[in-house]
């Protein structure tokens, strides 16, 4: 099959392997102009070294942009307005990185006058599914390269052969090389492959980076206290702090303490299972606190629709839906019911576990101390109502029972 006239596309390009290669490959397959695009979206490595290797690979027009603040921002916060998670585990870090990325592809292919982009997902993952649904929603007419379902080289070996062949420089790392498939950002890092694709081996103690076992986790715990506004983490023990700068010192935080390991074999959109350990330190503290804050400042029927909506919009970040109209609905709904979501909560950190110790709102607290006291209320709630409360609520009981006993 022929393919398809390309002028200029836009690579998400990291300067790894694989999407070296991936550059190689499209300026000799298509026989077109490349444009990088390298996002730091607090991966945690240096991003800078890619501007050299995508000169040396004769690239002339090179992103390299710091994004973090937006990350956190735009897409992290507001998915933790609605206490977003996964089949009731996972916290959603890598699937809400790639609509931002995506996004920015879409904006560097209009600068550019590029008439395609591409990304290095394989035909196996969900991002490839997350990337261009992205591509799609934001440049209906954009053409889309995925070299995993294009090319041959389906093995590591494959590829280091191409490299070889193309005179592409493989780093050669000193030490024990990891021999997991790694995703990082602000939010969280995933491990994936290895001895993880058996889903009855324990992780390997040595496997994880941000956070410390919770066995040998200090002694004593840490307290610590978050002031909300609007459903948004603003200050953190007084300190006013960017959404970044929030995300940056807890997981800096919680990670000494053993908070944020996750081991889950969850469905990909494309129908197989996967398993996959992740380290979420700053998310499992956002949202223990979140929904502290909520638990004192929500109304109840709103708190359970939300409770009741949730699952689909996790399921709509995790299958790439970010842009599409339904999460735009789901998420004005969410923003709206935030804002009364202002005050403090006082958490307490501990040998891997999160707890909340206190929580306070001084203009939107629903907690009325003197209806739900257990000592003399002074008239504030009549118990005798509960009698007819319970009786109407118990109607449609007795009438089946009676029913029944006929």
């Amino acid at each position: 099959m022929s393919k398809i006239k390309i002028k200029k596309v836009v690579l998400a390009y990291s300067g790894g392997l694989d999407t070296s290669i991936i550059l190689k490959w499209l300026q000799d397959e298509y026989d077109c102009e490349v444009v990088t695009f390298t996002a730091d979206i607090g991966q945690g490595e240096e991003v800078e070294p890619a501007r050299a290797k995508a000169e040396a690979a004769g690239v002339k027009e090179i992103y390299i942009d710091d994004l973090r603040e937006e990350f956190a921002r735009d897409y992290v916060f507001p998915m933790f307005r609605a206490n977003a998670i996964y089949e009731g585990e996972y916290l959603l870090g890598t699937s809400i990185a790639r609509p931002l990325i995506a996004k920015r592809q879409i904006e560097i292919a209009n600068e550019t006058g590029a008439d395609a982009v591409s990304h290095g997902a394989t035909g196996k993952g969900n991002d490839q599914v997350r990337f261009e649904l992205g591509y799609y929603a934001l440049k209906p007419d954009v053409q889309v390269i995925a070299p995993w379902r294009e090319w041959d080289l389906n093995s590591r070996e494959k590829l280091m052969a191409y490299a070889e062949t193309h005179g592409i420089p493989v780093e050669q790392k000193r030490g024990k090389k990891s021999p997991y498939s790694m995703d990082a950002n602000l939010l969280h890092i995933s491990y994936e492959g290895g001895i993880l694709e058996d889903p009855w081996a324990a992780p390997e103690e040595d496997m994880w980076r941000w956070t410390v076992s919770p066995q040998n986790a200090p002694d004593v715990p840490t307290i610590i206290e978050l002031a909300y506004e609007r459903g948004d983490i603003v200050a953190i023990d007084g300190e006013r702090m960017t959404p970044a700068q929030v995300m940056v010192h807890l997981n800096t935080l919680a990670g000494s303490h053993g908070i944020g390991r996750d081991d889950i074999v969850e469905n990909r959109f494309v129908g197989m299972k996967s398993r996959g350990c992740y380290e979420t330190p700053a998310g499992t503290v956002m949202l223990k606190g979140h929904r502290a804050m909520e638990s004192l400042t929500l109304d109840r029927e709103a708190t359970h629709l939300k409770d009741e909506l949730m699952p689909r919009y996790a399921k709509l970040v995790y299958n790439g839906f970010w842009w599409s109209p339904e999460r735009e609905m789901l998420q004005a709904m969410v923003d709206a019911s935030q804002k009364t979501v202002n005050g403090r909560v006082r958490l307490k950190l501990y040998k891997g576990s999160v707890m909340v110790e206190g929580r306070e709102s001084a203009s939107d607290s629903l907690f009325d101390a003197s209806i739900a006291t257990f000592e003399d209320d002074e008239g504030a709630y009549n118990q005798q109502d509960a009698e007819g409360f319970i009786k109407l609520n118990a109607l449609r009981l007795r009438i089946a029972a009676a029913r029944k006993a006929k």
